[in-house]
C-alpha cells in the first residue's frame, strides 16, 4: 500500500489495471487503522482522474464508493477525513458520467447488428457461435462510438475467414452501417469553425513534480482570439501558463513563430529601486530597445510627468493598478502573439478594470489566456473558455454566460457561497489595561506623507484608530493612498507629520498588497520549514525590517549626547545625573500606566538591581525605536507561549488557512500557486495569534470558494480586521466600517462613531498626544488647565523645593520637571 500510495500514474487507467488494485483498495478502505485508509483514499482519486472511458470504472464504483462514504463518516483524523471527502466528491463525479456512458451503451441493439452482418457476410452464415462473436466485437465498438478504420480491422481479422479479397469492403460497409444506428457522442469541447490563423494546435501531457495537471489533452488556439482559462483551485492554471511562457509544452510553437509574454503585476524586490523606465529596459528581451519607444510606450497607458505615475519614478511608489499598466506596457514592447494574463483585475478599482478590458479587447491581432475570479471581466472580454477539469482542457466557444448555459455547475466558479472548505484563524488573547475590545490598539493622527522624489503629499491629515472590535473596509481609486495609509498604521514607512502609535502589547499581522514579497527570499523553503524559521528566535523577523525602525542621523546623534536622566537607585531615593545610555537591555517592567525599560550607561556595567528608565524619558533622548523594538519581542513572544514552534504544529495551523499537508510540508514554496502562497502569507502572519489583522487585497489570488472560506473565518475573529479591497462583494460582506480614500483624503462611513468624538476632542483641547492615550484609559487624555504665567512659576518653586529636599514626585510632578529640565 505505501509503495502503491508513491506511485504517480501517467498513463491512462483502463480496467485491467482497476481489476488488480481493487481488492487491495478494498481492504486498505475496511482496515480500521486511519493511515492506510487515507492512503487507500489517495490512491484512488489519483487513478480515477485518468480513466478516460468511465465504463472501464463501472464495475468498480459499486465497491469502492461505499468503503469511502464509511471513511467520510468514521475518520476522526480531520485532515484524512478531508482527503476521504475530496476522493468520494471525485469518485462521485466519475459515478455520473458511469451512468450516462451506460446509457448510451443500452442505445446498442446485438440483434440488429447481427442482422446487418448476415446481409453482409458471404455464406455460410448459419455458424450461430462465429456470427454472435462478430456481433459483440462490433456492440463494443459501437458502445465506445470507435468508427474510426483502425478500430474495425479486429472484425475484417474475422470476416477474412470467409472472403479474404472483398474483407476490407465488407467491414466498411458494416462500420457506416453500424455508426448510422447510434446516435454520436456528446462533445465535451465546443471549439467553434475553422475561421483564423492556427497559433497552436498540440497535444500534451504537464506535471508538477509527482502531481499530473493535464494528461495527454489538446490545445488549439486561434490568432485574436480571447480565452478565459476556468479550473478548480490548484487544477494547473497558473502553471499551465508559465509553463507555455517558458516554452515547457510539449508541441507549442518555437519562440521564434510565436511569441508569448506572461504578464504579472509583482515587482521582483531586487528591481524594485529602478524608475519605471529602467525597469521596463531591464527585462533581457527587451535589452535592444530604445528608451525614447519605452517612454512613449509608458505616454499611451497613461504614464507622464506630473501625472499619477511618473515614468522616471521608482516603480516601488507604483499602486497595484499602475504596476498591472506598467505590466501590459512592457508586454506591448514584446510585440506578443499571445499573452498570459494572471489576474490582470487584481488591485485595480472600476476605472482601471474598464481600461484593461477596453485594452485587451482592442488587441485584434493578439491572442489572449486569462485567469481570472472577475465574472464581470470574463463575460466582457472572452470569445472562448477553457476548463481544466479532470486532467483534460476543454474548449469552448463563447463568453463566461454561454458557457455557463451549458455547463451551470461551473458557476461555482464564480459565487461566494457556504462550502465545506473553512479557514480558522487563532484567537488573540487578552492585552494587558485593555478590558474592551473597542479600546484603540492603532492610532494614527494628523498623519501627512509624501514619497521621496515627489512634490504633492499622497496623504492629507489622516487620523484613525482601530481596535480588536474594527471590521474595517478601506475603499478608493487606484492611487488614492489606501495601501500608503496602511504603511504608515504599520510602521512600513515614517510620516513627515503626525503621530502614529501602537498598544506596546498588541500583535499586527499585516498582509501586503503584493503579498508575495513576505516570501520571495525564501522560495527554496517549504511553507512549513520558512514559518518556523520566521518565528525561531521567538519574534517575527519580517516584522523588525521597517523603515520606521531604522534611527535617523538626529536620533543617532541625540543617542550620544550626553542628557540629564533620573532613575530610582537602590535605596528607592531619587537618583539624578547627566549621561549618555550606552545600551537597553531588553528587560521591562510596568510601573502605573508606564513601561520602564533596563539600561546601560556608557562606560559602566550592569548592576545587580538594574537601572530603569521610564518610556518617555527614553524616547525624548532617541531612544524610541528601540523601545518599540522590545514592545513588539515582548507581544510576539507573549502569542507563542500557547503553541510550540513544531513541525506538525505549523503543518496543523497551515491546514487551518486550507493548505493542504502535502502541499504545506513537502512542496517548496517556488513550485506553489498563487492562491497557495497567499495562504503561506497569512498563516504565517497569523502564527503568533495577532490582535488586529490588515489585509491588502486579499482576494487576489484566491478562488471563491477560498473567499468564502476566508469571509466566515474573519467572521468569527476575535480580533481587529481592516481590509483594503475592490471586491466589493468581499468588503460589503466582512465590514460595518468604511474608510473611503479620495486623493489622499479620507472620510469615514458606517459605525464610525469614534471618529465623531475624536473630532469633538480635537476642539475642545489644543492637541491629543498619541502616548497619553496609550492604553485607552479616559484619565490619560483628559485635557490639562492651561497655566498661567504666574501660577507655572508658582509650580516650578514648589517642584524644585521637592527635588531638592529628596521628596518622591508624582506623575504629573515628574513629568513637568524633565521637560523644564530641573534635574
Amino acid at each position: 500500500m505505501h509503495k502503491l500510495a508513491g506511485v504517480t500514474f501517467v498513463s491512462s487507467v483502463e480496467s485491467p489495471a482497476l481489476a488488480m488494485v481493487t481488492p487491495l483498495l478494498i481492504r486498505g478502505l475496511q482496515s480500521g487503522v486511519t493511515t492506510t485508509i487515507r492512503q487507500s483514499a489517495v490512491i484512488i482519486d489519483n487513478m480515477a482522474k485518468l480513466v478516460n472511458n468511465p465504463l472501464d470504472a463501472a464495475p468498480f464504483m459499486g465497491l469502492l464508493i461505499p468503503g469511502l462514504e464509511k471513511a467520510t463518516q468514521t475518520l476522526s483524523n480531520p485532515e484524512a477525513r478531508g482527503v476521504a471527502e475530496k476522493t468520494l466528491a471525485a469518485m462521485n463525479k466519475l459515478n455520473l458520467l458511469v451512468e450516462k456512458e451506460k446509457a448510451r451503451a443500452k442505445e446498442v441493439d446485438l440483434d440488429n447488428v447481427i442482422a446487418a452482418i448476415k446481409a453482409k457476410v458471404p455464406a455460410p452464415t448459419d455458424d450461430g457461435t462465429f456470427i454472435h462473436h462478430v456481433g459483440q466485437i462490433a456492440c463494443s465498438l459501437m458502445s465506445l462510438r470507435k468508427f474510426d478504420a483502425e478500430s474495425w480491422k479486429e472484425v475484417a481479422k474475422f470476416i477474412a475467414v470467409l472472403d479474404s479479397a472483398k474483407a476490407a469492403t465488407i467491414v466498411e460497409a458494416l462500420r457506416v452501417e453500424c455508426e448510422s444506428m447510434v446516435a454520436p457522442l456528446p462533445s465535451n469541447d465546443d471549439e467553434g469553425d475553422d475561421d483564423g490563423e492556427e497559433l497552436c494546435n498540440c497535444t500534451f501531457t504537464l506535471a508538477y513534480g509527482t502531481k499530473i495537471l493535464l494528461h495527454n489533452t489538446p490545445m488549439r488556439l486561434k490568432r485574436g482570439a480571447k480565452y478565459g482559462l476556468l479550473g478548480g483551485n490548484d487544477s494547473g492554471k497558473t502553471t499551465l501558463m508559465r509553463s507555455i511562457a517558458n516554452g515547457a509544452v510539449e508541441g507549442f510553437p518555437d519562440p521564434a513563430e510565436v511569441r508569448t509574454v506572461f504578464v504579472e503585476a509583482d515587482i521582483l524586490g531586487e528591481l524594485s529601486h529602478l524608475s519605471c523606465v529602467d525597469y521596463v529596459l531591464e527585462d533581457p528581451r527587451l535589452k535592444d530597445a530604445k528608451r525614447e519607444d519605452v517612454m512613449a510606450v509608458l505616454n499611451s497607458v497613461g504614464f507622464v510627468e506630473g501625472g499619477k505615475a511618473q515614468p522616471n519614478n521608482a516603480v516601488s511608489t507604483l499602486s497595484g493598478g499602475w504596476r498591472m499598466k506598467l505590466a501590459l506596457a512592457r508586454a506591448m514592447l514584446q510585440k506578443a502573439d499571445i499573452l498570459l494574463l494572471d489576474e490582470p483585475t487584481n488591485h485595480l478599482d472600476v476605472l482601471n478594470v474598464q481600461w484593461v478590458m477596453n485594452y485587451i479587447i482592442s488587441l485584434k491581432n493578439v491572442t489572449a489566456i486569462m485567469v481570472s475570479h472577475d465574472s464581470r471581466f470574463l463575460n466582457t472580454v472572452c470569445t472562448n473558455i477553457m476548463q481544466i477539469d479532470r486532467l483534460k482542457l476543454h474548449q469552448y466557444r463563447g463568453n463566461l454566460n454561454s458557457f455557463i448555459e451549458k455547463n451551470p455547475e461551473a458557476q461555482s466558479y464564480f459565487s461566494l457561497k457556504k462550502t465545506k472548505l473553512s479557514f480558522k484563524f487563532p484567537e488573540p488573547g487578552p492585552i494587558d489595561g485593555i478590558k474592551s475590545r473597542s479600546k484603540a490598539l492603532m492610532k494614527m493622527v494628523g498623519c501627512d506623507f509624501t514619497y521621496p522624489g515627489n512634490t504633492k503629499p499622497t496623504l492629507f491629515n489622516i487620523t484613525i484608530q482601530v481596535s480588536m472590535a474594527s471590521r474595517v473596509g478601506c475603499v478608493g481609486e487606484n492611487g488614492a493612498g489606501k495601501s500608503t495609509m496602511i504603511k504608515v498604521l504599520t510602521g512600513e514607512v515614517v510620516p513627515q507629520t503626525g503621530d502614529v502609535w501602537k498598544h506596546p502589547n498588541a500583535r499586527i499581522a499585516y498582509v501586503a498588497q503584493h503579498a508575495f514579497h513576505h516570501i520571495e527570499a525564501h522560495l527554496d523553503k517549504t511553507p512549513n520549514e520558512y514559518i518556523r524559521w520566521r518565528y525561531a528566535d521567538g519574534s517575527d523577523k519580517e516584522s523588525l525590517v521597517k523603515v520606521s525602525m531604522i534611527l535617523t542621523d538626529a536620533e543617532k546623534k541625540l543617542q550620544i549626547t550626553p542628557s540629564v536622566v533620573s532613575w530610582k537607585g537602590s535605596d528607592g531615593k531619587l537618583v539624578s545625573a547627566k549621561k549618555v545610555i550606552g545600551s537597553i537591555t531588553g528587560q521591562r517592567r510596568q510601573v502605573k500606566n508606564d513601561f520602564e525599560y533596563e539600561v546601560i550607561f556608557q562606560g559602566e556595567t550592569r548592576s545587580a538591581e538594574g537601572i530603569y528608565l521610564d518610556s518617555k524619558t527614553l524616547n525624548k533622548i532617541g531612544w524610541e525605536k528601540e523601545v518599540k523594538a522590545i514592545d513588539t519581542r515582548i507581544a510576539q513572544s507573549a502569542g507563542q507561549y500557547v503553541r510550540t514552534l513544531s513541525s506538525a504544529m505549523v503543518e496543523a495551523h497551515l491546514g487551518d488557512v486550507g493548505l493542504e499537508a502535502e502541499f504545506a510540508t513537502h512542496y517548496r514554496m517556488s513550485a506553489l500557486s498563487g492562491g497557495q502562497k497567499v495562504k503561506v502569507v497569512m498563516a504565517a502572519a497569523l502564527w503568533n495569534q495577532p490582535h488586529i489583522l490588515i489585509l491588502d487585497e486579499p482576494t487576489n489570488y484566491l478562488d471563491r470558494e477560498a473567499l468564502g472560506a476566508l469571509a466566515n473565518a474573519i467572521e468569527g475573529f476575535g480580533g481587529g480586521v481592516v481590509i483594503i479591497s475592490h471586491n466589493s462583494e468581499f468588503v460589503s460582506q466582512c465590514c460595518k466600517e468604511e474608510w473611503l480614500m479620495d486623493a489622499g483624503h479620507l472620510t469615514t462611513k458606517g459605525e464610525s462613531g469614534w471618529m465623531d468624538r475624536v473630532e469633538g476632542d480635537m476642539k475642545e483641547q489644543e492637541a491629543i498626544t498619541v502616548m497619553e492615550d496609550a492604553f485607552g484609559n479616559k484619565s490619560a487624555v483628559k485635557t490639562k488647565k492651561k497655566m498661567s504665567k504666574r501660577e507655572e512659576k508658582v509650580y516650578l518653586k514648589a517642584v524644585k523645593a521637592k527635588i531638592d529636599a529628596d521628596i518622591d514626585l508624582d506623575e504629573e510632578e515628574y513629568e513637568f520637571a524633565t521637560e523644564n529640565n530641573l534635574f
